[in-house]
């Protein structure tokens, strides 16, 4: 039976029929923060991909439910009305559309409905607080010319404007200074107590401000390790060849 918001189980998925996931095991119950850590390649960025209904990838094995739903039966757009965020790595440019007018549309579709313009204007710039961002942001188009702190930023401004159950974060510390890295973990920070995160990262820096009830090491597909966030700490003295699997 299942037991946290999120619990996926024995999940193998392909990309291209070449085998990424090779059988992981992971829950997350409401209010927890978890961290997967691991090598390039160890599957990381594709299991919130898989998570959130990508494409791309095929589930062969395996199971996720989210609050006792099974995944696989919804749409990528059904996942996100449900509570699911999910932040790119690589956030895409979209020339011409106002940050502002994306905010507001992305709100709307998760909830069906167009919030109020008086409420919405209130919630963004509780938002923007939050962050430290400044209203002009709104008038330019999103992630046109954007720094990579700019472009995390943005994602951590939707994720509080949709308030996820369950956030899923690829690398959302990559190439951030220390002033962009603090605001995306305040943004983080201010979620819901109850709200669920797992957050995937190669560095502690982030998981110093963001602090982890369990960290994951993944390799090879599968979750090899896991524990507090000392785990964290030691991966980042020693590497992660302490954990290799070794051959006869």
């Amino acid at each position: 039976m299942a037991g946290g918001l999120l619990d996926v189980k024995g999940l193998h998925a392909n990309v291209e029929e070449t085998e990424i996931l090779r059988g992981v095991d992971l829950t997350v119950k409401a209010g927890e923060v978890h961290a997967i850590m691991g090598l390039n390649g160890a599957g990381k960025s594709t299991l919130a991909s898989v998570i959130m209904g990508h494409p791309d990838y095929e589930i062969t094995g395996g199971s996720v439910h989210y609050d006792g739903q099974d995944l696989t039966e919804l749409e990528v757009h059904e996942r996100a009305r449900a509570g699911l965020f999910l932040s790119f790595q690589y956030p895409h440019a979209i020339p011409g559309v106002q940050v502002g007018t994306f905010l507001r549309k992305s709100v709307a579709a998760v909830r069906g409905e167009a919030p109020k313009a008086r409420a919405f204007r209130q919630e963004l710039k509780a938002a923007m607080d939050v962050l430290n961002m400044d209203r002009s942001f709104l008038s330019r188009y999103v992630n046109d010319g954007f720094s990579g702190g700019e472009k995390k930023r943005l994602e951590i401004l939707q994720m509080l404007l949709l308030q996820p159950r369950m956030a899923l974060l690829d690398e959302t510390d990559s190439g951030l200074d220390i002033d962009a890295l603090k605001a995306v973990a305040q943004g983080i920070n201010s979620l819901p107590k109850e709200s669920g995160v797992l957050l995937i990262t190669h560095y502690n820096r982030l998981l110093e401000l963001v602090v982890p009830d369990v960290v994951h090491v993944m390799i090879d597909g599968r979750i090899v390790q896991s524990g507090g966030p000392e785990m964290a700490q030691r991966l980042e003295a020693d590497g992660y060849e302490w954990l290799m699997p070794t051959t006869a």
